[in-house]
């Protein structure tokens, strides 16, 4: 796929970022997601995520609906204003990327556990080709690397991730657990964007 028809995809997502800066960097990591993030289902059950997730693309409108609720929360002052311009625009890039390599770079059978850990190392990897700060790559990764909440611990038991602690780590563990959820029903249209 080419790295336009990505950056396509989330063409109406990209403009909730405000800082053109960010927006650039948000794009360099779109264009550098495995093929196959545009393509599988959110879940090989969908045991977990409700039916718009399912078959293919449904990864792709799992995340576009993460982001959508983000976007829909930090536009309500009450829950918007205890951030910063930047913070929101960090935030809402971590969850158009926190499934990015949910199959692993190239891709494998079944979810990686550590895929929140695979996506932060990436952004860490390319981060000479992007225009953020220091301290922003240190928060789009542990937004990333936490967004599973308190579900840390591996098939096997082992303790792989961290739980999210800060408030940036909740909000972004908040959106994408909402969007999970096969309470809430968004609807898309045939080219994956959402309706409404």
């Amino acid at each position: 796929m080419e790295k336009e028809s990505k950056i396509k995809q989330f063409e109406r997502e990209l403009r909730y970022i405000k800082s053109e800066r960010i927006k650039e960097s948000a794009e360099v990591m779109i264009s550098k997601l495995p093929d196959y993030f545009f393509e599988v289902a959110a879940a090989s059950t969908g045991k977990y995520h409700p039916k718009y997730a399912a078959g293919f693309g449904g990864l792709l409108r799992h995340t576009k609906a993460a982001v959508r609720i983000a976007h829909e929360l930090l536009d309500d002052p009450a829950i918007g204003g205890k951030y910063t311009d930047d913070e929101k625009d960090i935030m809402l890039m971590g969850l158009m990327l926190h499934d990015g390599l949910k199959l692993g770079k190239d891709k494998e059978r079944y979810t990686r556990f550590d895929h929140p850990l695979l996506m932060a190392e990436y952004i860490k990897e390319n981060k000479e080709e992007l225009s953020l700060t220091e301290e922003e790559i240190k928060l789009i990764t542990s937004v990333i690397k936490t967004h599973m909440g308190p579900w840390t611990k591996d098939y096997h038991g082992n303790e792989v991730l961290e739980k999210p602690t800060t408030k940036y780590e909740c909000f972004v563990h908040m959106c994408d657990y909402l969007a999970s959820r096969k309470c809430l029903l968004l609807e898309f249209d045939d080219n994956n964007n959402i309706l409404g």
